[in-house]
């Protein structure tokens, strides 16, 4: 078959890309997600084209695209609230919406089921082709299926060149992973497929939203997929993909005893691999990682890797979409090296880290107080003073006993005296921080916490396997600090400044527990606990 190559930017090839989906071609379009596959979503036999040109199983429903949401009326039962509400929120954008189909919608659209899934696109392309085909459009990704869906029209071109009508270059796909899927039908709403809307974006629109099983873990057998990517193990490259649930450290002891393989990675990772390394992007965007997540796929095959062991990526925000594709990548083969079970405490001052210790530690976890450690003669050696003293002058140590108030009057003056106070500390400190780690894994204690302020700071995240930050409003943690430290509000205020702010800890946590009054962390800490306990046994 000839395939056309057409520009988005051309109002022509827009037009000439719409009269071939009206007369039941196949045209591959960029969205701000990924390259879709179009075909005219009521024509039954145009779709039966995407599953050949794909070779994908015919079961597996197609996301129908719209470019307004006045024109999913006719195309469902009813449209609910909550379809608005989110369409306000979210639309256009990368999220779909699963509704009671009508009619129109012809079996092959929809695999078969009772619904209709629909999303309005943010890519102005997307949107043009859709106006100029006059049809709603199914358009799935835009590959062999099972293969890395295309974020770049070269990409598609390696995949679709010959099997289409026509391919629509629009240039590379901003978000990375395909859109996230809710459904609204049958109860509480359900995330069957996460994506770059994430799940608390949609709980603060609608409330309760849950997330389905099969995000995290296989479709049953004989089980009926109710959204794309749920059923059949996809996105994988020809490499075979072995997922690594591990601590920085630990991931880099595990990739480092392979003979051969590439590393799938983390910014921070880098420094500590020894196996050829594609980076995703820092450990704590997710965004980054979704956006690269697919090229990186297919630069493996590229390379002629064999192997590759993927990071396990954080499953907050965006970072749950990108290990949802992962997970699929490696047809569900996750490893999790032996070794201690780390999890780093740490929030903002005031938020109550050591009463959540305490409660960790009642809870049979060793919990080892960080700053603590950071004042003792095994970090403050004589060999460390004396690069303090030639750092700070010979006053921070006045006859080689440390002056801490000086030491800190000095150091904290400027970023750069704080810059080298921590380049002198920090790996004195890693180092006991691991001794005490690896005491306690001896033991045989289940769950280590390094309850760490400065846990980012000191390079202690990299021991981590999960986080666990705590906070609170700001008023209640000012109020704490000054009765706790005997402070004046300005100077509590002054400490305040010299952190980071309360989203830095979050958005860098695996666990967020709200210490605040009322906020009955209690019972959100003994369900945390039970899963770090649940995590800790598997490396057994």
């Amino acid at each position: 078959m000839e395939t056309l190559f057409l520009k988005a930017h051309n109002t022509n090839d827009i037009g000439q890309a719409g009269a071939i989906l009206r007369r039941g071609g196949l045209v591959a379009i960029p969205t701000e997600t990924v390259y879709g596959l179009a075909a005219n979503a009521l024509d039954g036999a145009a779709v039966k084209r995407i599953y050949a040109a794909k070779g994908r199983p015919s079961d597996n429903p197609l996301i129908v695209h719209v470019s307004g949401f006045s024109q999913i009326a006719p195309l469902v039962k009813e449209v609910p609230d909550a379809a608005r509400k989110l369409a306000e929120a979210f639309w256009p954008g990368p999220l779909t919406m699963i509704l009671e189909k009508s009619e129109l919608i012809p079996s092959e659209t929809s695999g078969g089921l009772d619904t209709v899934a629909l999303r309005l696109p943010a890519h102005p392309a997307a949107r043009a082709v859709i106006e100029a085909a006059g049809v709603p459009l199914a358009a799935p990704s835009a590959n062999l299926s099972g293969r890395p869906s295309p974020t770049t029209f070269a990409h598609v071109r390696a995949d679709l060149a010959g099997k289409v009508d026509a391919l629509l270059d629009g240039g590379d796909c901003q978000v990375g992973v395909e859109s996230t899927v809710v459904t609204l039908v049958g109860g509480t709403p359900r995330v069957l497929r996460p994506g770059g809307v994430t799940l608390s974006q949609l709980q603060s629109v609608l409330g309760d939203v849950e997330l389905d099983p099969a995000v995290l873990h296989q479709l049953g057998e004989g089980a009926k997929a109710a959204s794309p990517g749920m059923k059949y193990k996809h996105y994988s490259p020809r490499a075979q993909v072995v997922l690594v649930d591990a601590s920085p450290e630990g991931y880099a002891r595990f990739v480092n005893e392979k003979k051969g393989g590439w590393a799938l990675c983390f910014e921070e990772d880098l420094p500590l691999v020894e196996l050829p390394a594609i980076c995703l992007g820092s450990r704590y965007d997710g965004g980054e990682q979704a956006h690269r997540l697919f090229r990186a796929l297919l630069e493996l095959d590229e390379k002629g890797a064999q192997t590759a062991y993927a990071h396990c990526p954080m499953q907050t925000g965006v970072g749950l979409a990108v290990y949802n594709r992962l997970l699929r990548a490696a047809g569900f083969t996750i490893v999790r090296p032996k070794g201690p079970f780390v999890v780093g405490l740490t929030g903002p001052s005031g938020a109550g880290k050591s009463t959540i210790g305490a409660q960790l530690k009642r809870g049979g976890c060793s919990v080892l107080d960080c700053d603590a450690l950071t004042r003792s003669a095994r970090v403050y050696d004589e060999a460390c003073i004396q690069e303090l003293q030639a750092a700070f002058g010979e006053d921070v140590a006045p006859g080689g006993t440390l002056d801490r108030k000086e030491l800190a009057r000095r150091a904290f003056a400027t970023p750069e005296g704080r810059a080298q106070l921590g380049a002198i500390t920090f790996p004195r400190i890693l180092t006991q921080v691991r001794r005490v780690i690896a005491s306690a894994h001896s033991a045989g204690v289940p769950v280590i916490v390094l309850d760490a302020p400065t846990l980012f700071e000191a390079g202690l995240d990299s021991a981590c396997d999960r986080i666990l930050t705590v906070t609170a409003p700001e008023e209640v943690r000012l109020t704490r600090i000054l009765e706790r430290d005997h402070l004046s509000p300005e100077q509590a205020r002054e400490r305040f400044a010299a952190q980071k702010d309360a989203a830095f800890y979050t958005s860098r946590a695996d666990y967020v527990l709200d210490n605040g009054p009322g906020a009955g962390w209690e019972e959100a800490l003994r369900s945390v606990l039970q899963e770090l306990k649940g995590e800790a046994a598997k490396r057994l």
